[in-house]
């Protein structure tokens, strides 16, 4: 009983018809690599830069719209027109701890390329005097990123005061 496999093993060497092999002088050794391969690591932590400063001469602003941009991105962004691809909660964080972690977010999402993320920084109710602390340090040192482009507070049915939309700048 001849199986397809067989047949067409048939119709390979009739095909080919008779062939010899080369003479051991003629083949040519393949070269053995001199350098070997290297395994990425899955694991790999970025250390990122500490670059932000908790010092601010002024109030921080309630919205930020970088130089050079149209008013208009500022009023999209306000309306909700970019949609929110990922957000960072800095409640009960320390200001040390919340700044790493601002800028470890920050980071991430130029990796990913994100546009639109959102910060929830609190309205410092239960801070000691009541002081949204974060809330100030979060919008000072969005100011000093050079990936932002714009912020403004989240609409009052969205967390209102306590968290800040940002629009982050693309890089190629």
């Amino acid at each position: 009983m001849n199986t397809d496999a067989d047949k067409d093993a048939a119709l390979f060497r009739t095909a080919v018809g008779s062939v010899t092999p080369l003479a051991e002088q003629n083949r040519i050794p393949h070269p053995k690599p001199s350098i070997q391969a290297r395994v990425r690591s899955t694991s790999v932590s970025h250390v990122i830069a500490d670059t932000l400063s908790d010092f601010s001469d002024s109030n921080s602003p309630e919205d930020y719209l970088a130089n050079g941009l149209s008013r208009l991105t500022l009023r999209k962004l306000r309306r909700g027109q970019y949609p929110v691809q990922d957000e960072l909660d800095l409640h009960g964080y320390t200001t040390d701890t919340a700044r790493m972690r601002l800028q470890a977010f920050l980071h991430e999402a130029m990796c990913r390329q994100w546009r639109c993320v959102r910060v929830i920084h609190g309205k410092g109710i239960n801070s000691r005097g009541g002081e949204a602390v974060l809330r100030m340090l979060t919008r000072n040192w969005l100011t000093q990123s050079s990936r932002v482009l714009a912020f403004c507070a989240t609409s009052p049915g969205a967390r209102g005061s306590g968290a800040v939309l940002i629009l982050l700048r693309i890089s190629s």
